[in-house]
């Protein structure tokens, strides 16, 4: 990693207090550019994160996409991670917290909403910001791809009956448009840009204008996942502020399912024999979420000022500065992992 890079969580850790601050002293602005929506998908955020992957996916050559079929170990670890283990596992952990554990901390009426929460963050698996933390992880770009293609195919047919199955409805309202929408402006749209940018710099200048191209651009997807951050905090700093304690109590089985599936996913990776390049990147797919997608979810079904929706926002505050904490595990491990 760069010296900026190595220095990302004290970042992460600034941008969340400026966004915060942005929200709670200048309500106005961050409401404005928080309405900024198309099918509940905040198109402000959507410019970012194209920002953020098209020049990971600058790297990505797709004629090397057939390779991906010799690290097929990772795969079925990752889907078996995502869609076997993280809901279950997370819907667990929401009744022991939360409907156990920190019972009398919470409001009574509320605990349903915040489980549901939980179970509707943890059944979709994340979809944009994989990119980067692959990328911080030297992880192997094809086979991050084609997981996450995979992943997005399998939540069309799969979100609906796994968080209707554990949330006890024998029917939930997806909120397609959003779904179909979010693949489109953080898969679709990026790939195809990147790919065609890619092949007009190759064929003008070869490798080493695309070399000199990604050399120019690496800053700017750590830049625009900042400017992400203090968004997304922006958007909500006023609900963060006002409940503080609910804030930290949700956090915390967000926070271990995070860790434990990350950890299980690695593990079996290394059980498994799979390179340490596809390891990282499974191991941080296998545990990360699609936000954006919980978050709607849980407005349509429940409300904006719904505990559930509350839940799903704190899944965004814990969300980065976890998975960089697990990037970092990811990387120091490397020796450890490809030992005897």
């Amino acid at each position: 990693m760069s010296t900026f890079e190595r220095f990302l969580s004290l970042w992460v850790a600034l941008c969340i207090v400026v966004g915060i601050a942005l929200g709670h002293w200048l309500p106005g602005p961050a409401q404005a550019l928080g309405g900024m929506e198309l099918a509940r998908v905040n198109l402000p955020v959507a410019v970012l994160v194209w920002l953020m992957i098209i020049p990971m996916l600058l790297r990505i050559d797709f004629g090397a996409l057939g390779h991906v079929r010799e690290h097929w170990r990772g795969l079925v670890a990752t889907v078996g991670i995502n869609w076997l283990v993280k809901p279950f596992s997370m819907a667990l952990l929401g009744w022991l917290f939360i409907e156990t554990l920190f019972r009398p901390l919470l409001p009574a009426d509320q605990i349903e909403s915040y489980i549901a929460g939980l179970i509707l963050l943890a059944a979709a698996p994340c979809t944009a910001m994989v990119f980067v933390w692959s990328n911080l992880c030297r992880g192997e770009p094809h086979f991050t791809l084609t997981q996450v293609a995979l992943n997005d195919t399998i939540m069309v047919f799969a979100f609906a009956p796994i968080v209707g199955l554990l949330l006890g409805l024998s029917s939930i309202v997806v909120p397609w448009d959003t779904l179909l929408l979010s693949v489109l402006l953080y898969i679709v749209v990026p790939v195809a840009v990147a790919q065609l940018w890619r092949r007009a710099v190759l064929r003008h200048g070869g490798e080493a204008a695309l070399a000199g191209v990604l050399r120019r651009l690496g800053p700017l997807s750590i830049t625009a996942l900042l400017a992400t951050l203090v968004l997304l905090f922006a958007f909500q700093g006023g609900r963060i502020l006002e409940q503080p304690l609910v804030i930290a109590l949700l956090a915390v089985p967000i926070t271990i399912q995070v860790y434990f599936n990350a950890g299980l996913a690695y593990v079996l990776n290394r059980k498994l024999g799979v390179a340490h390049c596809v390891a990282g990147p499974s191991a941080l797919i296998g545990a990360s979420n699609f936000f954006e997608l919980a978050v709607a979810a849980a407005i349509s079904l429940f409300g904006l000022d719904s505990g559930a929706a509350l839940a799903t926002v704190v899944g965004v505050l814990v969300e980065v500065p976890v998975m960089l904490s697990v990037v970092r595990i990811v990387n120091s491990s490397k020796r450890w992992y490809e030992g005897a």
